[in-house]
């Protein structure tokens, strides 16, 4: 299901505009801009998953950042990052974050880009899937995450 409600309050959220956190000293900035202000409120999905019915705790959303950072570090080989994106640098209330090893077309045009591998959302997410496939060593990342 890759079309999104055209009236649900995410996917409004979702079809905004982004901007992308380019280099790896933006997301470093970013990350701490988070930590230093996590509140509950923030919904954690996993595109694919089961949308999560509740915010994730303080700890969950940090311990989901240090995993994350870790992950884009070792799977995204480029001297940049921009594989990060939101809607506020300053007071964001969404990110995306594309996997490295889906990436397709995530910057520029495309007639079907690919979503992100996961979202935090202050709002709560709806279901997406897509037609990517997801290995079964990613899903397990994920859920080990939640455990």
């Amino acid at each position: 299901m890759r079309q999104l409600p055209i009236e649900d309050p995410f996917a409004i959220a979702f079809r905004g505009h982004f901007a992308s956190l380019l280099r790896w000293e933006d997301l470093d900035a970013f990350w701490e801009l988070l930590r230093a202000n996590v509140v509950a409120g923030w919904y954690v999905y996993a595109i694919g998953e089961a949308p999560p019915v509740a915010p994730s705790t303080p700890e969950q959303v940090n311990t989901f950042i240090s995993e994350i950072n870790a992950l884009l570090r070792r799977e995204h080989h480029e001297d940049y990052c921009g594989i990060v994106y939101t809607d506020s640098k300053t007071a964001p209330s969404m990110i995306k974050i594309f996997d490295p090893n889906n990436l397709g077309v995530s910057c520029g045009f495309s007639d079907n880009p690919p979503l992100p591998g996961w979202v935090m959302s202050r709002l709560p997410p709806v279901a997406l899937y897509d037609k990517a496939h997801r290995p079964e060593s990613r899903k397990r990342w994920w859920r080990r995450l939640w455990e």
